[in-house]
């Protein structure tokens, strides 16, 4: 499915029983009033009883922004995808995908042919240098000190420092991402795919250098946190939607 025309019906539906929605908007600052909350924002205050957080690759820090101390740190991935071309997509007739790995959240490289005809190739794990990352050449300074200064980082880094290094190589080889696709499909070659688009992922990581691969949501006061939600997240993302908001009615004591 389009997930961009999916989100933009969402979107609508919102908006027709009521709702608005900010975009371009990011939340600098959390405080509790007598009624409520206030988030300040780039774009002035915005007051509310209740907050649902699922703020994705900044997750955790909304939710320190309201006094919690999480126990996963959000550390991005960037996934790159190459992009069958045109004239081989006939090499890929529906989804192809490696057996996983139970050792990683991953997926690992696979084939993904798209609503619109495409076919996806990949995607790597490659550790971002920001939390928008989504290209090589992006770094955000403040996003690696926060990395360093995280001990879960470290103890991460020590347990997957091959598999990383693995990932980091395969990023920078158009050869080594080949050689991992010819595992699924043996007659592509390097000439067959170009370079496509790349995501991060919000990957939640402990204290003790664990990849978290299930839900992790914290309750407080006037605020559920969602700090991790595992793929298949767009896939699954009504019955994921569904139970958060039973989560947030039984939370703040809404009627049924």
């Amino acid at each position: 499915m389009d997930y961009v025309q999916v989100a933009e019906k969402m979107a609508g539906l919102v908006r027709e029983r009521g709702a608005e929605i900010l975009t371009g908007t990011r939340v600098t600052a959390i405080r509790r009033t007598g009624d409520g909350l206030v988030l300040e924002t780039t774009r002035g205050p915005v007051e509310g009883r209740y907050l649902v957080n699922c703020a994705g690759l900044h997750s955790d820090r909304v939710a320190q922004m309201m006094g919690i101390r999480p126990e996963v740190r959000i550390i991005p991935f960037r996934g790159e995808y190459y992009m069958l071309r045109p004239e081989r997509r006939s090499l890929v007739r529906n989804l192809i995908y490696p057996v996983p790995d139970p050792q990683f959240p991953f997926l690992g490289v696979h084939f993904t042919r798209t609503v619109h005809g495409d076919v996806e190739a990949g995607p790597n794990a490659v550790l971002a240098l920001a939390r928008e990352g989504y290209t090589r050449s992006t770094v955000r300074p403040s996003d690696v000190a926060g990395l360093l200064a995280y001990r879960g980082f470290w103890a991460m880094a020590r347990r997957y420092w091959r598999m990383g290094s693995y990932e980091l190589y395969r990023s920078a080889s158009k050869a080594a991402f080949v050689r991992s696709l010819q595992r699924l499909v043996p007659d592509i070659r390097g000439e067959d795919i170009g370079r496509g688009g790349a995501g991060v992922r919000a990957q939640a990581v402990t204290a003790e250098g664990g990849l978290v691969d299930d839900f992790s949501i914290a309750v407080i006061e006037g605020a559920v946190h969602v700090l991790n939600a595992p793929s298949p997240g767009a896939t699954a993302s009504l019955a994921i939607g569904r139970h958060i908001a039973g989560l947030a009615a039984s939370t703040f004591r809404l009627p049924a």
